[in-house]
C-alpha cells in the first residue's frame, strides 16, 4: 500500500496533486522538484501503476515485489535501484531480525519499498523534512539519509551483541559454567545471530563503495548528486566499523564455543576419573569377599581365631592407601 506520496520543491514539502502521473508531471517542470513516494509491502496490482508512470525496469520491480534479496546498487537507464537490508535486535530472546528497504530514484522521483517492521521511514522522512537544506540535493539525499539510517542501526545492534556476548562469555568462564547443554545451545544461537547480522552487513560495503566512487574505476554513479560522495563515505567508513566488528564478534564466539567445549571434555574427563578411583576402591574387598567366599574345605585362615578382623582390617587399610593416593593425584 502506499504510505506516503510527497512533493519536495527547494528543501519544502508543499501541497500538490493527490495523483501519482500529475505530480511528476508538476516536479518535472521545475527543476528543484521532486516526488517521493512510499509504498510497504505492496502487492503486484498495486505497484503496477507505479511502475508505469516512473518506467522501473521490471528485473528491479520483480525484485522489489519479491523481496528475500541481497544487498546491492544496479543501474539502470531511468532509474538507480539500491537494495538495504534494515536489522533489529531482540536482547531478551537474542533474535537479530532483518527486513528490507528498496529505492528507486530517477528524474525527479524517488520510490522506496519496505518490507517488514525493522527500518520505519517515517522517521527519515521526518528527519529530512527537518533538514531543508539537505533535502535540496533532491532524490540523493533520500539516499543517502536512509543508508545512514540503516547503517546507524547497525552500530547500535553491534554494540547490544558485543554487551550479550560478554555476559555469555562470563558466563561459560563462572566456576559452575551453566548448564552444559543449555550453555552450548545458546552459544550456537549466538552465532547464527551474527551470520544473519553479517548477511545484511557485509554484500553493503560494495554498493556503497560505489556510490562512493571507489568502485569500478571510479566510475560515476547516475542520477546520484555529484557532491553526495562525502556523505556516502562516510556512511561507508560507518559500515567498515561495523563490518570489522562482526567479524570480531563472530571469532569471539567461536573461541568462546571452543573454550565451553574444552571445559566440557575436562569435566567428563574428571568425572570418569572419579568413577575409576570409586571402582577401584570398591574392587579390593570386593575381590577379597569373593576369594572367602568360594567355600573351598582346605583354606589355612578359616580355622585361624583372628582370621575376621585381619581381613577386615587389611581392606580398611588398603581402602584407606588407596583412598589418600586418588586425593593426592586429584582424582577424588
Amino acid at each position: 500500500m502506499i504510505v506516503d506520496c510527497a512533493i519536495y520543491r527547494d528543501g519544502r514539502r508543499i501541497p500538490g496533486p493527490g495523483d501519482i502521473s500529475d505530480a511528476l508531471d508538476l516536479c518535472r517542470l521545475q527543476d528543484d522538484a521532486f516526488v517521493w513516494i512510499g509504498l510497504y509491502e505492496p502487492t503486484a496490482k498495486e505497484f503496477d501503476k507505479v511502475t508505469e508512470e516512473f518506467g522501473l525496469h521490471p528485473l528491479a520491480v520483480e525484485d522489489a515485489l519479491n523481496a528475500h534479496q541481497r544487498p546491492k546498487l544496479e543501474v539502470y537507464d531511468d532509474s538507480l535501484f539500491m537494495v538495504l537490508k534494515p536489522v533489529d535486535y531482540e536482547p531478551d530472546s537474542d533474535v537479530v531480525t532483518s527486513g528490507e528497504v528498496m529505492v528507486f530514484i530517477g528524474d525527479s522521483f524517488v520510490v522506496t519499498v519496505r518490507h517488514g517492521e525493522e527500518a520505519p521511514l517515517a522517521a527519515v522522512r521526518r528527519r529530512l523534512e527537518h533538514e531543508p537544506e539537505m533535502l535540496r540535493h533532491g532524490p540523493t539525499a533520500v539516499l543517502y539519509t536512509i543508508a545512514d539510517a540503516v547503517v546507524d542501526h547497525y552500530v547500535d545492534v553491534a554494540d547490544e551483541l558485543g554487551t550479550d556476548l560478554a555476559e555469555l562469555e562470563a558466563e561459560v568462564f563462572s566456576p559452575t559454567g551453566g548448564g552444559a547443554r543449555h550453555t552450548a545451545s545458546r552459544i550456537y544461537n549466538f552465532k547464527r545471530q551474527i551470520v544473519e547480522f553479517r548477511r545484511a552487513t557485509g554484500p553493503l560495503a560494495q554498493p556503497l563503495s560505489r556510490l562512493v566512487g571507489t568502485g569500478l574505476l571510479g566510475s560515476r554513479v547516475p542520477f546520484v548528486h555529484d557532491k553526495a560522495q562525502p556523505f556516502f563515505r562516510d556512511v561507508s567508513d560507518h559500515l567498515t566499523r561495523v563490518n570489522e566488528s562482526v567479524e570480531g564478534l563472530d571469532r569471539l564466539v567461536s573461541d568462546i564455543l571452543s573454550a565451553h567445549l574444552a571445559q566440557t571434555s575436562v569435566r567428563q574427563n574428571d568425572d570418569v576419573r572419579k568413577i575409576s578411583a570409586w571402582a577401584a576402591m570398591a574392587a579390593v574387598p570386593t575381590m577379597i569377599a569373593g576369594i572367602y567366599g568360594m567355600n573351598f574345605e582346605h583354606m589355612p585362615e578359616l580355622t585361624w581365631r583372628w582370621s575376621y578382623p585381619a581381613l577386615i582390617a587389611a581392606m580398611a587399610a588398603v581402602e584407606v592407601l588407596l583412598y589418600r593416593l586418588f586425593k593426592r593425584r586429584g582424582w577424588l
